[in-house]
């Protein structure tokens, strides 16, 4: 039985993957590090940050200043409008193409680049090796998401390395906003051992190779980080904007909806309708993984943001999350027409991945949750209508309900 201690606060426990110290007075370490977001002088630190981007611009204007990873969805509006607008910076923007792609984020990179008139890069890897190893992943790992975090983050170095840019921005730490891993005072950059430890769970890509895979060589190699020697010749280093700006995912995002018309989607397992819009997968299979191998899933995380940011109360946060955590994940049948298997064979994976400690089963060998206690606590309300979140249009924008493998956008 999981006897984690719960954070007062919010709704994490100290089982949370990226790890999490509960202190005395029984407050989480994330928590605890989210108070400094009402203590920093965060106009100092903006100072700081100009400064930091400042030996980095290229005064001819015959090369880009920096490189900012974006998507079609999550942060990367506000990451360009800051880097862009407020910076006055040149960057070139780069993307990993996931193959997971919804109409509706191919829509929002497209306007994206547009909008912000930056020149842009995007991998697609060769779809055949994804598949290969997510094949891979998914069986030794329980992850559908490993190349996508993995191309994630080492295209956006590759392309530092290859076009002689050092300076990469990218948005907030994830270790730093959920758990408190570190300070904003810390200024944490960019590492290739948080990308291995947390990102790729502990694995490299030269890790997946086996004499009992069917991986080789030409399957992985794009996905490999460079080399020390390399990033030491362009003095390569990744920066969090996180550490300099007040991070506020849902006030960021609904100031890009008013100024550069990011739009936004419903999910059935999250209340949160801006992030992750760019993917089928993010908050469907991939979430239902992350409830599987570690009891929780991303609901959490956004009811355990909003309660720190004092949108929500803990006993509201608890109701959400009984409301959404059970709903089926929506789009397995894309994702087994894409990979070719069959709903019994994905099943079976799945299963194989539940955390034997967070699950159990009953007599006719389902499996049941062990941390069942807001199970069936219903919501009258409109969810959009409790959270202040609102739609603006739907996965499959354009009427295309289909993974967009390569798209080049719906200006």
């Amino acid at each position: 039985m999981n006897t984690s201690l719960t954070c007062k606060r919010c709704l994490y426990t100290e089982s949370h993957p990226l790890g999490l110290v509960i202190d005395d007075d029984g407050i989480c370490s994330g928590c605890r590090t989210h108070e400094e977001k009402d203590s920093l002088d965060w106009e100092s630190r903006w100072r700081k940050l100009k400064e930091i981007v400042s030996p980095y611009r290229c005064l001819s204007g015959i090369s880009y200043d920096c490189i900012v990873p974006v998507s079609g969805a999550q942060d990367s509006y506000f990451i360009v409008d800051l880097v862009k607008n407020k910076l006055g910076l040149n960057p070139l923007l780069v993307t990993y193409n996931k193959y997971f792609n919804t109409s509706l984020g191919i829509r929002n990179l497209a306007n994206l680049r547009i909008k912000f008139d930056c020149d842009i890069v995007i991998q697609n890897v060769n779809p055949h090796s994804v598949k290969k190893i997510t094949r891979t992943t998914l069986r030794e790992f329980g992850s559908v998401y490993w190349p996508c975090l993995a191309g994630q983050t080492a295209f956006p170095v590759q392309t530092a390395v290859r076009y002689g840019v050092p300076l990469i921005i990218w948005g907030a730490h994830q270790g730093l906003e959920q758990v408190g891993m570190f300070s904003h005072e810390h200024e944490v950059e960019m590492t290739r051992r948080y990308r291995k430890d947390h990102d790729l769970l502990g694995k490299e890509a030269d890790d997946l190779l086996s004499i009992f895979d069917t991986l080789n060589e030409d399957d992985i190699w794009q996905y490999r980080y460079p080399d020390d020697a390399s990033l030491s010749q362009i003095g390569v280093r990744g920066i969090y904007l996180g550490n300099y700006v007040r991070w506020d995912p849902k006030a960021q995002h609904e100031a890009m909806i008013k100024q550069y018309d990011y739009q936004t989607a419903s999910f059935v397992r999250t209340f949160d309708c801006y992030d992750y819009v760019d993917c089928f997968n993010y908050m469907g299979l991939h979430d239902l993984l992350k409830y599987y191998k570690h009891g929780y899933s991303k609901v959490t995380d956004h009811a355990c943001r909003e309660i720190r940011h004092g949108r929500l109360d803990r006993g509201r946060a608890q109701e959400l999350v009984a409301h959404f955590e059970k709903n089926p994940a929506p789009h397995l049948e894309k994702f087994q027409d894409w990979l070719g298997m069959d709903q019994r064979g994905l099943q079976f994976i799945l299963d194989q991945h539940r955390n034997p400690a967070l699950f159990t089963q009953d007599r006719t060998g389902k499996s049941i949750s062990r941390n069942d206690a807001f199970l069936n606590k219903a919501l009258p309300e409109a969810i959009t209508e409790v959270m202040g979140f609102e739609a603006t249009s739907s996965l499959d924008y354009a009427d295309e309900d289909r993974y967009i493998t390569i798209g080049k956008g719906h200006p």
